[in-house]
């Protein structure tokens, strides 16, 4: 049940407005004064409250902008006898939802109030996603024992809540655009928009655009003025990605901006001043870019004022099983499935791998197998091939095969002649995958097999 405060110090109003929202389904709230009326709003929750212009203690322009001044989110309606332009411009300005005029049209004054609604769900829905959102990017989310990682999240932790520009380095799929949302939504500035930008993604030509916006008229088809990043980062955080693909004319643009924090669309004259955090990411050397002339130097020291370098995942090694365990739990959650389990030979593989594409192709990779692989346990048959090369058979060689010499003597007991050939097929088809480096192909060619008897074979011999 929607729930209105009505503050008007007229009984009769307070009493007809209140019968008619009861009677619509509407819960009320009544105050017959604005002190009363403001302390209300700050006491209760309330979906939409409407304030009569005129009142002896305070007026409602004052109650509007009060509330505005505390940070109240609640729409607010002014009603009033006395209505004039000036008076309608002045509530808007100061913050009021609507304006209406005695004596009501009910109807009309009910489409207010469902409208005056609409935004306050829309502002509740904000608030939670925003919520949400910092939970999502809080400190926990940072995964990693290592030194390296360690020192990392202690700069994050240190550099969070201040203004500072952040310098982000490391391969592509160290995590940097993750590290950037955690400082901005562990910042001041969370309340704000977090806007990223590619500037790789976007052709040379259209990031100015992109960038700072520009005037209608300023080109073919600029048939509509647009906002650019940096306004629309205002007061927030705007990170540029792959910064080290600026040309030398966008980077000298963005220096100005930097030191000067103002810049003028494009095709226009007007000068527009922005608040803006910078966090900036490359996966290039900037110092090296700067020797071959392909980046400022003048730009690199305005960005580099807290550098944080993110290393790769092969000098991660610890970290491995700790990313398996967070994506294999976030899958299962995500595909509605049970958690992957790795055998320990190809957990090994894992850990042996290069991982050029670093987490990111770890994620992709455990994501994959959570949909392919057919139980819940990771075989390193289940693995793609580039990991065949890494996988040591030493690791699963099974403890009951009899060690059968060319050389054999027939016990005088006498030998089972079925678990004799048994174990002779189970050693000649380990030696073959070990020479083969585990590549069920190249075995199944060198013991004279089809692919799929081979599979059927180590099935029974619990190597597959």
């Amino acid at each position: 049940m929607h729930h209105i405060l009505i503050i008007d110090d007229d009984n009769s109003v307070r009493d007809a407005l209140e019968f008619f929202f009861k009677e619509k389904g509407f819960k009320t709230t009544t105050a017959p004064d604005g002190l009363k009326g403001l302390k209300l709003l700050k006491e209760e929750r309330f979906d939409v409250f409407m304030v009569d212009l005129m009142m002896p203690d305070i007026s409602g322009l004052d109650v509007i902008k009060e509330a505005s001044a505390q940070h109240i989110t609640t729409p607010g309606i002014v009603i009033t006898g006395h209505g004039t332009i000036k008076n309608a411009v002045e509530a808007m300005k100061l913050g009021a939802f609507d304006y209406i005029t005695k004596p009501f049209i009910f109807d009309e004054l009910l489409i207010a109030i469902d409208r005056a609604i609409e935004l306050s769900n829309l502002q509740k829905e904000n608030i939670l996603l925003k919520k949400q959102l910092k939970r999502k990017y809080n400190f926990d989310v940072l995964i990693g024992d290592c030194p390296q990682m360690q020192e990392v999240y202690e700069q994050v932790e240190k550099i969070a809540d201040t203004d500072s520009t952040l310098l982000l380095t490391g391969e592509s799929g160290t995590g940097k655009e993750l590290i950037a949302k955690i400082v901005h939504f562990n910042s001041f500035h969370c309340q704000k928009p977090f806007v990223p930008i590619n500037c790789a993604a976007i052709p040379r030509d259209l990031l100015e655009s992109e960038l700072f916006g520009f005037e209608k008229g300023a080109f073919t088809g600029a048939i509509n003025t647009k906002i650019g990043r940096f306004e629309l980062a205002h007061e927030g955080t705007l990170f540029l990605d792959e910064i080290g693909e600026l040309d030398l004319s966008l980077q000298a643009k963005l220096l100005r901006v930097l030191e000067e924090k103002e810049f003028v669309r494009v095709g226009g004259v007007k000068t527009i001043k922005v608040d803006t955090r910078i966090i900036v990411a490359t996966n290039k050397d900037l110092e090296k870019a700067i020797k071959e002339g392909k980046f400022r130097e003048d730009l690199f020291y305005r960005l580099n004022v807290i550098p944080i370098h993110l290393p790769p995942l092969r000098e991660r090694i610890e970290d491995i099983s700790l990313f398996v365990n967070h994506f294999v739990h976030k899958f299962a959650k995500d595909k509605k499935k049970k958690p992957l389990k790795f055998e320990p030979a190809a957990m090994k593989c894992l850990m042996k791998y290069h991982w050029p594409g670093n987490i990111r192709e770890l994620e992709n990779l455990i994501e994959r197998l959570t949909i392919l692989v057919s139980n819940d346990t990771v075989k390193v048959s289940d693995l793609p091939e580039k990991f065949y090369n890494l996988f040591d058979l030493q690791d699963c060689r099974p403890d009951n095969f009899h060690n059968i010499s060319n050389e054999f003597n027939l016990p005088e007991s006498g030998i089972s002649l079925n678990k004799f050939l048994e174990d002779a097929e189970k050693n000649l088809i380990f030696k073959a995958m070990e020479k083969t480096g585990g590549i069920k192909s190249k075995t199944a060619k060198l013991l004279g097999l089809k692919r799929t008897t081979l599979i059927e074979k180590l099935k029974k011999i619990n190597l597959q």
